[in-house]
This record gives structure tokens, sequence and C-alpha cells, in this order.
């Protein structure tokens, strides 16, 4: 496709008036238009108590577009660990490595996904919830995988051998640094925290430290993109997700409406306040505007791979914009 690697994070957007089955459908039929365009990764996310999306349970939704596709890498972007037991997601990303070896990505965050006391239900205690707790848990997940002298005194079968691709996720410094101190890959969230971006890929360059894994670092930005064949085509799509930003910063979370009636929503001048923030430094637009705006990108964070996301109302609106990036926008970007 690039000498960039593009890939793609989905969150089985759940539209008004839809079922899960329909957004879950949806997600493997872009898992497979993605394969065939070249998309190097297909990620999806983990988020709960949330109306407009579908990604709860990513062990098992990578599982099913594991077996729906065969070449391209499918990943968690990620599982937030703080909501589960190390050993559980040893066992499940155990499980699909060794089902699909050579595929899988285990992509791993530090934020729950979601507000507090469903985190809480979810873990059933509040001991793990914590930033301090992370890195324990952490060291427990991959000696759970690889074993040794530091390993937890548990053998996870399938687990243990069976260590899919770790990365860490984050949107401020402190996975940055301690996925630098590790020698681990990292993938920024510039798609909901862009003004963190390079001082937090400053911090994990500055910190890096060569591993079994890794020689050097290895930096993915995940930017939201949202392609048409004109700005004010995609500005429309682009709709549907700033209404559902808007309306979940309000503590009022819907199921995505639809471009059209987005078109006539009435932001409060405190949602419009977020969604300026939130959606500042995005890709949307054109071919032409979405290269630009990528480049530029590549050029500020020197990022090694870019992971793109597109939340909008319709599935073919969606398959679209990958294939527009595909055809017209990839093979023209350059890493500096």
């Amino acid at each position: 496709m690039t000498d960039v690697p593009l890939s793609v994070l989905d969150l089985a957007p759940f539209a008004a008036g839809g079922t899960s089955g329909q957004a879950l459908a949806q997600t493997t039929e872009l898992a497979r238009r993605t394969e065939q365009l070249g998309y190097h990764r297909f990620w999806v996310a983990e988020h709960h108590n949330m109306p407009a999306i579908a990604s709860s349970a990513p062990a098992v939704l990578i599982a099913h577009l594991a077996a729906s596709t065969s070449r391209i890498r499918v990943g968690s972007g990620g599982v937030m660990l703080p909501n589960h037991a190390p050993l559980v997601v040893a066992e499940q990303f155990g499980t699909l490595e060794a089902l699909h070896p050579g595929r899988i990505d285990l992509g791993i965050g530090r934020a729950p996904g979601t507000d507090q006391r469903t985190a809480l239900a979810l873990r059933r205690t509040p001991d793990g919830l914590s930033a301090e707790d992370f890195p324990r848990e952490l060291f427990d997940l991959i000696g759970l995988f690889g074993g040794g002298e530091d390993a937890p005194p548990i053998l996870a079968r399938p687990g243990r051998g069976d260590m899919p691709a770790i990365w860490l996720l984050g949107s401020s410094g402190y996975s940055a640094q301690l996925a630098g101190l590790l020698g681990l890959p990292f993938s920024f969230a510039h798609h909901f925290s862009a003004a963190n971006t390079e001082p937090a890929l400053a911090l994990y360059r500055q910190n890096f430290r060569p591993s079994a894994v890794l020689d050097k670092p290895m930096a993915m930005v995940c930017v939201a993109v949202i392609c048409a064949d004109t700005d004010e085509q995609a500005q429309f799509l682009g709709g549907p997700a700033r209404v559902s930003f808007a309306q979940l910063r309000s503590g009022q979370p819907k199921a995505l409406i639809t471009p059209q009636e987005a078109a006539s929503y009435e932001y409060s001048p405190v949602e419009q306040m977020f969604v300026r923030d939130r959606f500042a430094g995005q890709a949307v637009g054109s071919p032409e505007t979405v290269r630009g705006e990528l480049q530029g990108l590549l050029d500020r964070t020197r990022a090694d791979e870019l992971m793109l996301t597109t939340m909008v109302y319709d599935i073919k609106d969606r398959a679209r914009s990958f294939e527009l990036v595909a055809e017209k926008v990839a093979g023209e970007l350059t890493r500096t």
C-alpha cells in the first residue's frame, strides 16, 4: 500500500434503530474489505455502557474477525487491563494466538474505558483499578505468557508460549514512558488527545530501552479519518460522531443518529467546546485534504505506522472512506 503501514481501529458503531448483530456484522464486513485493500491491522476497542458502541468484548470479537479473514493482523485497541485479571487476558489471547499464530495483537490500555460504576461492576472489587496497580498487573500478564523466574506461579494454558504481539496504548505520558522503559511498541490515541501526541511520543523515545521485543522505538498514532469525494460531504458524514461525542461528554450518551438529524442538532456552548477540542487535528475531507492532514501528522510525529478510525452512520460510507484512503491517499504518504 505504502511505505507507511496503515491500519484500522473500529468501534462497531451502533446506529439508532439498529441491533448489536447488525453492528458486529458491519465490523466483520469492514475487516474483510480492509484486508482486501491492503491495510496492515484491524483492531477493535473495549468500551462499556456506551449506547453508540457495540465493541465491549474484544477477545470474543477478535476470534470471530480472525476466523473471517486470512492475512490481516487482528487485535485489541485495546484491552483495558484494570477491568480484567491478568490470567484471564493471558488465557484469552493465548488461545487466540494458538488458533491464529502470528496474526494477533494485544493492545493494552490503563484506563477502564468506562465510568467508575461500570468498571467496578466488571472487576467486582476496587482492587486493581488505580494507576499504581497497572505496572504490576502488566508485569504479571507478560510473565504468564513468557514464564521465567519472575512469572506468577500459575500455568496459563493456552498462554505460556503463545504470546501475541503486545502494544501499550496511551493518551498521555504515563504509558508512553512505561512502554519506553519496557521496550514495547507504543500506540498513541491522537484521535481523542491530539494536544498530547507529540509530548507523549517524545517521552516514549527518550525513555526507550532496547528489549527482546524491540531494538528501537516503534510508535503508532491513531487518528480519526473521514474521507469522502468532497470536503463538504466528509464534514456532513462526520456529524453523527460529533453529536455522539457531545452527548457523551454531557452525560447523556445515545446511539448514532443519521447525518441529516445531526445537521440540525443544536449544540450548547459547552458541547461546542468539547467538539472543537475533540476533533482538532483529525483528517476529515476529500482525498486531497486527508492526504495533507495525514502527511502533516507523519511529519510532526515521525510515526512508524498510522491507525485510522472512522465513525460514521452508514457502513457504506465507512467502507468508502477506507477505500478512498487506500486508493488515493496511501501511495503518496512518506515517512521523513
